[in-house]
């Protein structure tokens, strides 16, 4: 392969016939999500789940989908916290084959289904749909060209007439050098999954920026081995780039989304209860394991509300015939 955009270096790097993702590399090996850092983020979706299924008035089945699930560990985890008497009904959407002993209660395929009753999740997956990127020049914007080998790059051809719609909308250019990840792919992705949803809530989280805030170099990036790396191509790492979930927003409300809300990690999971309080020292005396157990707690909850950290993720919630959960729509952003 030759010098070619970004987006088709990365869709060739993450999920050609060798991609990153589609022989199978495990996640947690690379990089740490939410799902990887505590149990206490399938337990506060489990309480979004027990919302959303009364909001829809207990449909049969219900579907929790989990789209770029990754090795299944999210759904894992939700299973055994989250019955709904039996209606609830895992699938988890990957590229890679479904991992050994993953709980044969959970489906696995390649695409989501065509109609969607329940959850959707999407835990750092749009981070992962290809973009092009685009750079200020003296001679105007012009796509970036890699080669997929080395990572090296050069200015390539004027962006296409809907790239630049796209760039001019979300992520304007305003200096040479300037450059933006052009997101207009990935809002096509998130408005095909509410096009699904016929009833109930998709979730989007994800490194995320806003219109008025875009870095002005992009945020391409690769992940190997727990580390930061150059983002070459070549398939021996993740590669990723922060997400336009203002953007995402409105492509969702073309897909057929009712409501929406776009918060912060941190509040979203503080509002479901994970609050990264330390126990009473009272406890101590009066129950020492309880104590340990409460404290641990706490420390995972800290991890995934950090606002430095995990806790700024963007979240994206949209629904499709129901309200936003009140207890989402309640919550007052947290310092």
């Amino acid at each position: 392969m030759g010098q070619v955009g970004w987006r088709a270096a990365m869709q060739w790097a993450l999920y050609g016939p060798e991609g990153f993702y589609t022989r199978g590399e495990r996640p947690a090996a690379h990089f740490r999500t939410s799902v990887h850092a505590s149990h206490r983020f399938a337990l506060a979706l489990a309480r979004l789940i027990v919302e959303v299924d009364t909001a829809l008035g207990h449909p049969d089945p219900f579907h929790l989908v989990d789209v770029g699930a990754g090795c299944g560990e999210l759904l894992a985890e939700i299973l055994p916290v989250t019955s709904l008497a039996g209606r609830l009904r895992p699938i988890a959407v990957e590229v890679a084959p479904r991992p050994e002993g993953l709980s044969g209660a959970i489906e696995w395929r390649s695409t989501p289904p065509e109609e969607i009753t329940g959850l959707v999740v999407a835990n750092e997956w749009l981070d992962n749909v290809p973009v092009d990127v685009v750079e200020l020049t003296d001679e105007g914007p012009r796509l970036v060209v890699v080669d997929p080998r080395t990572g090296a790059e050069i200015p390539g051809p004027a962006p296409s007439a809907e790239d630049t719609e796209w760039f001019e909308r979300w992520w304007p250019l305003r200096e040479p050098g300037d450059r933006a990840e052009i997101g207009r792919h990935r809002c096509a992705a998130w408005e095909s999954v509410l096009r699904r949803l016929r009833g109930g809530l998709a979730l989007a989280v994800d490194y995320a920026h806003e219109r008025d805030h875009r870095p002005p170099y992009g945020t391409l990036t690769g992940y190997r081995d727990g580390r930061c790396v150059a983002p070459v191509p070549d398939g021996s790492c993740d590669i990723t780039a922060h997400v336009a979930l203002d953007a995402c927003a409105e492509a969702g409300l073309r897909g057929g989304a009712t409501g929406t809300l776009l918060t912060t990690q941190r509040t979203a999971l503080r509002a479901l209860g994970l609050r990264g309080e330390r126990p009473a020292l009272d406890l101590a005396r009066s129950d020492p394991r309880g104590y340990l157990r409460a404290l641990r707690a706490a420390g995972e909850d800290a991890e995934l509300i950090d606002p430095s950290g995990l806790g700024s993720f963007g979240w994206l919630v949209q629904t499709v015939g129901v309200d936003v959960p009140a207890v989402l729509r309640k919550a007052q952003p947290s310092a």
